[in-house]
């Protein structure tokens, strides 16, 4: 009885703490449901955090947009946030069920601007940063990434002379950072760091942020000092079971202008011309009216957590010189998914291009303009047999370019591929810690070809081909820790913390043979009997670097009034002497809101900034630090057995340097971000000074003396890299834009106007120890007679790209020059190569569905080199092989019969304004339930230009031949201009 009686009391207790625990439970706790809808759509919205305010417990919705959480007594708020949505809190009180809504938030999506390893809110932004997004890109027929953002960014410089679809643009940010390394801007895509332009299609890009001052690019470190362009491709939608398919495709009509006036067969005879008996309009038989096609094609969907894109783009483009094609495959994907509550992020980029190029002879392009006019494409002689039937003469620089563009060949394969994985994991609502990997590998496949029919180059060798392969492989990793937190009451704090590792190996291989049976083309190299000689050859190299960096940055905001950044990196780069491998480069910006603190009137925005960084740069090698050895002669050791006992000597290149260094920049931006009625008007301007120490230059030295880079040894090699020159520029620039200008009658206008003051570079000085070059000249003008006349002096305490000549006086009476100087110690400066400014004037026009955008951009302040009329002018003895040009500057009495000599009469002012691209679309209006949007459009490119320049292209020439110590120069190969007509079609589907 006792036992059961334990037992009983035993059971009581149980049931009693059971009773207890149930309803301590339901006191502590109760569980709240819901769903979350898009406000515009109705739509269910997946993954969407949904959170207990001032905590860490949350979830996220369903496929259905529903969740279900448990409350505790004291929970007061849920807080509802999405990406792209605008966060929203709810009261819990006794509420069980919610109902939400979120608004997406355009605005907040707007001011987000990407930064290295991050983003940052605009107001926030202390340095010199624009941001471009996909509304504003230049509209029409762009291959290249970079020519979206021609004209619509104060500070950069995007163009390319000529119209050859296979010419990349030069783009340069805040003029010249450089005259022995790379002058382009670091290309980040996606935060692959160092991704080449052939990895993105123009359709993909969603924003570029353009970092352009020395504080903005610092967190780069040595690979900023040219500026950074951040681009951001398109992603895919998280909303559930949302898949929208997008087709942009269009047709171009490419036809050349511009066309150099030249004399007609007639005139040329009446000039002295030799009569050849025909009449030939040889421009036009090498250019045609080109036709091209582009398919851009991509799917963006999501489903619960995740999100992704994946598109296809096809690009066809002829040029309009016969013969020259680019024809490029691009296929990307980009997947986001989140875990455990989205606190893990992971994302997943596959890119691949491939690009097919071919190119003629540019050579073909000069003499189309000058060729004898009487002369007949063909002949039917048995002379010209030989030569496949081609008009041929055994003259000077005398070729038929119809038979270069036939009978040579000239083809590039480009295969990139560009892969990326992110992982971010928040640790808590205050810590991020995020790791990448990354490789971008591309490679490169030319080849040459030259009939044995060809006149210019493979008549004498009975043909020659050859191929040259060469493999670039980047790999990048890095790893970050974020911190962000209110440190203080109203004071905000961001650090990152970040380390980062880089290899980069470049391998080549080429190969040119001669003497062929018959035409075979550069696949079979074999067939060539000649391996030794002229136009042979074989060789290959390799090159490996490893650059290391550690970085980090601090944000400060207090009050959303007043703001500080300050970052520091440290790198070091295998590819320097080992006694300077090393570099730090801090930077440090600050700005303060002034209408946060007085009333400003109608300014709704006056953030003054300043700020200071230091950025470094790279080598265009990583060998230059040593004594580099080349491959010299081949030695038969035995004239009996000359091939069995042959081997290649040595020859040193260059001599060793390990005091070489990295170039640095220090560069010193004052600006203002400032807006005007609410933010109808806004735009910002920005005066900056820029110094350049230890150009890193190849100079020549003398063999045998002391090496003072490396003391105790001498110089057995005639030239060395070293740190020894300066540069100093600087500059204003200053960008405005108005939103939605109503004009009345349902025209609204938004336009936006940029343009940049460029204080000229000017070299500091030329020289280190005993090393000094008191002027660097380049620019020769070419043959013939002009290869030893360089017209280009870069002189110490002045400005890079000063012409240096003879001004002409007048003429004789017969027609001789009249010079002021015969020898380059009376020559005098000329003029400046360089642009004292550019602009660009944006605008889109809108009214109902109908809408027009048309941008007119210019450079003004720069001379050029015409070297058509430098060489093709006069009517000397020697020049009536050639046809002449004509130009309203061309002295006609008397005839120039002088030698072609450079001197002023040759350089023009190559100010010019020009309707860069114009484009009118409109939206029609859809029923179809399957069907978001159905848009028209068709437009021009290169509409008109408004110039006093007489050649082919007014354009900056910010280097000549991949010189930038000789901009300024239109050289006779320069590629004809088109005017592009486009019409096409957009649809896209739900």
């Amino acid at each position: 009885m006792r036992n059961y009686l334990q037992k009983f009391k035993a059971l009581s207790l149980i049931a009693l703490l059971t009773v207890f625990s149930i309803s301590a439970a339901f006191a502590q706790g109760r569980e709240v449901t819901g769903t979350v809808l898009d406000a515009t759509l109705g739509d269910p919205l997946p993954g969407v955090t949904v959170l207990i305010k001032g905590t860490t417990r949350g979830t996220t919705t369903d496929l259905d947009g529903k969740f279900s959480l448990t409350v505790q007594p004291g929970d007061q708020v849920l807080v509802f946030s999405f990406v792209g949505f605008t966060a929203q809190e709810v009261t819990i009180g006794n509420q069980s069920t919610f109902n939400i809504e979120l608004e997406e938030d355009i605005q907040s999506l707007q001011e987000a601007v990407v930064i290295g390893y991050g983003t940052q809110d605009k107001k926030e932004i202390t340095s010199a940063v624009t941001s471009v997004g996909s509304e504003q890109f230049n509209r029409g027929n762009f291959p290249n990434p970079a020519t979206l953002l021609q004209g619509k960014v104060a500070g950069l410089s995007v163009v390319r002379p000529g119209g050859n679809p296979n010419a990349l643009p030069e783009i340069r940010l805040r003029g010249i950072s450089s005259f022995g390394a790379s002058q382009s801007p670091l290309i980040v895509i996606d935060g692959v760091i160092g991704a080449t332009l052939d990895a993105v299609d123009p359709n993909d890009i969603e924003t570029f942020d353009v970092l352009k001052d020395a504080s903005a690019a610092a967190i780069y470190g040595t690979r900023g000092a040219a500026g950074v362009i951040l681009i951001t491709t398109k992603r895919g939608s998280a909303r559930k079971g949302v898949s929208n398919v997008t087709i942009n495709t269009f047709g171009t009509a490419e036809q050349p202008t511009n066309f150099i006036p030249v004399l007609s067969a007639e005139e040329f005879l009446a000039r002295g011309g030799v009569n050849y008996g025909s009449n030939t309009d040889w421009r036009r038989e090498v250019t045609q009216t080109a036709l091209n096609g582009t398919v851009n094609a991509s799917i963006t969907g999501g489903f619960e957590n995740t999100s992704y894109l994946a598109s296809v783009n096809y690009r066809n483009n002829d040029g309009i010189v016969k013969g020259t094609n680019r024809e490029t495959l691009n296929t990307r994907f980009n997947l986001n998914h989140g875990a455990f509550n989205n606190r893990l992020r992971m994302n997943l980029q596959l890119a691949f291009t491939s690009t097919d190029a071919v190119d003629v002879n540019q050579e073909a392009v000069r003499y189309a303009t000058i060729y004898n006019p009487t002369a007949p494409i063909f002949e039917d002689t048995e002379a010209a047999q030989r030569f496949g039937g081609y008009f041929q003469r055994p003259l000077f620089d005398f070729f038929n370019p119809v038979a270069l563009i036939n009978q040579q060949s000239f083809t590039t394969e480009v295969r990139s591929a560009l892969y990326s994985y992110r992982l971010e994991y928040d640790i808590s609502d205050k810590i991020t810690i995020a790791s990448q990997f990354s490789q971008d590998r591309l490679s490169l496949l030319q080849s040459q070809f030259f009939s044995r029919q060809d006149f210019e180059t493979g008549f004498g060798r009975f043909g020659q081909a050859g191929q040259n392969v060469r493999n670039f492989n980047t790999t990048i990793w890095n790893g970050t820790i974020r911190f962000e937190d209110e440190i203080a009451d109203r004071l905000n704090f961001t650090f990152l913390l970040g380390a980062e590792t880089q290899i980069q190996e470049n391998k080549g291989l080429g190969v040119s043979v001669t003497r062929f049976l018959f035409d075979q083309g550069p696949n079979n190299l074999a067939a060539g009997g000649l391996r030794f000689g002229p136009g042979t050859g074989l060789g290959s190299d390799a090159t490996r670097s490893v650059l290391n960096s550690l970085f980090g940055r601090a944000n400060f905001n207090y009050n959303n009034t007043y703001f500080l950044s300050a970052s520091l990196r440290a790198e070091t780069f295998s590819g320097f002497g080992r006694d300077n491998q090393t570099g730090l480069f801090p930077a440090v910006s600050a700005g303060a809101d002034f209408t946060q603190i007085f009333d400003m009137g109608v300014f709704s925005q006056f953030k003054p900034r300043a700020s200071f960084g230091v950025v470094g740069q790279l080598p265009p090698s990583p060998t230059l630090a040593l004594g580099i050895f080349g491959n010299g002669l081949r030695i038969p050791l035995d004239p009996n057995e000359p091939f069995n006992s042959a081997f290649v000597g040595i020859n040193q290149l260059s001599n060793p340097n390990p005091q070489l260094q990295w170039e640095t920049t220090q560069e010193i931006t004052v600006g203002l971000d400032f807006g005007l009625w609410n933010g109808k008007v806004t735009g910002q301007m920005d005066y900056y000074r820029r110094t350049i120490s230890d150009l890193i230059f190849n100079v020549e030295v003398p063999v045998g003396a002391p090496n003072q880079f490396l003391p105790g040894n001498f110089y057995t090699a005639p030239s060395i890299w070293a740190n020894l020159a300066d540069l100093r520029s600087g500059g204003f620039e200053f960008v405005a834009s108005v939103n939605n200008l109503d004009l009345g009658n349902g025209i609204f206008w938004t336009p936006s106007f940029n343009f940049t003051i460029y204080n000229r570079a000017r070299i500091g000085n030329i020289g280190v120890g005993d090393l000094g070059l008191p002027e660097i000249r380049r620019g020769v003008p070419g043959s013939p007679g002009q290869n030893n006349n360089p017209i280009i002096w870069n002189k110490e305490g002045e400005r890079i790209g000063d012409f240096y000549g003879p001004r002409l006086l007048g003429l004789t009476d017969g027609g001789e020059y009249i010079l002021t100087g015969e020898s380059p110690d009376e020559f005098e400066r000329l003029g400046n190569a360089l642009p004292r400014g550019d602009f660009g004037f944006s605008n889109t026009f809108v009214y109902g569905n109908w809408d027009l955008n048309f941008l007119a951009r210019g450079s003004w302040g720069h001379l050029i080199y015409n070297s058509f009329r430098g060489f093709y002018e006069n009517a000397d003895g020697a020049s009536n092989t050639w046809n002449s040009v004509i130009t309203r500057n061309t002295p006609t009495n008397p005839l120039v019969t002088s030698t072609p000599t450079f001197s002023d009469l040759y350089l023009e002012r190559g100010d010019f304004l020009r309707l860069d691209n114009l484009q009118l679309g409109y939206n029609i209006p859809v029923s179809a339930a399957n069907v978001n949007n159905l848009r028209v459009y068709g437009g021009v490119q290169n509409l008109f230009t408004i110039t006093q320049f007489s050649g082919v292209d007014p354009e900056v020439r910010w280097t000549s031949d991949g010189d930038p110590l000789a901009p300024g120069i239109e050289r006779r190969n320069t590629y004809f201009l088109p005017r592009i007509w486009t019409m096409g079609l957009t649809v896209t589907f739900k």
